[in-house]
């Protein structure tokens, strides 16, 4: 087993012991994980699980998180990866941290301050991010540390529930930024996801 492995697991286990969880534990919500791809360093990032139980990997696609265990993904992963190199690949999927679940309370559980919303996919930094202010898809992707060199410009997504049901948004974000489309930066609210994909093949 490699040191990073080593590693990984040990913390895990601290993680697991801490929040009384089994030894085999299922990824959710908010959970972050470090993807390490030994023979190509462009891939390696930390992804969060995103509100649906999926993550995204470059040049892999889509995959189903929530519910499964880290090495049931890796292994995922790899099979889906492999595919674009001749040679093996080595690649380690690793939780570095876990999302908390909120402790039972007496009283009915107050609103958050803030309201929030999440980044997903081709961006430096994905995540949950809160805002006080009136803010846009436009800000919210800059929060999250810009478009990721994957990033498929012109097919972001915004999503919203509404009264139970799904709604998607588009944003152009290559056109909004050449002045040719301004109508895609809507204003968000809380619980909006926004998705930015992985180009395609001859994007």
């Amino acid at each position: 087993m490699r040191l990073n492995q080593i590693f990984a697991t040990t913390c895990l286990a601290l993680l697991v012991g801490a929040t009384g969880a089994s030894a085999e534990y299922r990824l959710r919500s908010g959970d972050k994980l470090e993807l390490t791809v030994w023979q190509d360093d462009k891939l390696n990032r930390v992804i969060v699980v995103a509100p649906d139980g999926r993550i995204a990997v470059p040049l892999g696609g889509s995959f189903k998180a929530g519910g499964r265990t880290v090495e049931a993904v890796e292994a995922d992963i790899k099979s889906k990866l492999q595919k674009q190199y001749s040679d093996e690949i080595d690649v380690t999927l690793a939780i570095t941290e876990i999302k908390e679940e909120p402790a039972a309370a007496l009283e009915p559980e107050a609103p958050p301050i803030d309201p929030s919303v999440y980044v997903t996919g081709e961006v430096a930094k994905p995540g949950q991010y809160f805002f006080k202010t009136r803010t846009n898809a436009l800000q919210a992707i800059a929060l999250a540390g810009g478009l990721g060199p994957f990033a498929a410009e012109k097919r972001i997504k915004i999503r919203r529930k509404v009264n139970g049901a799904e709604t998607l948004y588009e944003f152009d974000y290559k056109s909004f930024i050449n002045g040719e489309d301004l109508s895609g930066n809507m204003y968000l609210k809380s619980g909006d996801v926004i998705i930015v994909p992985e180009k395609g093949l001859f994007e």
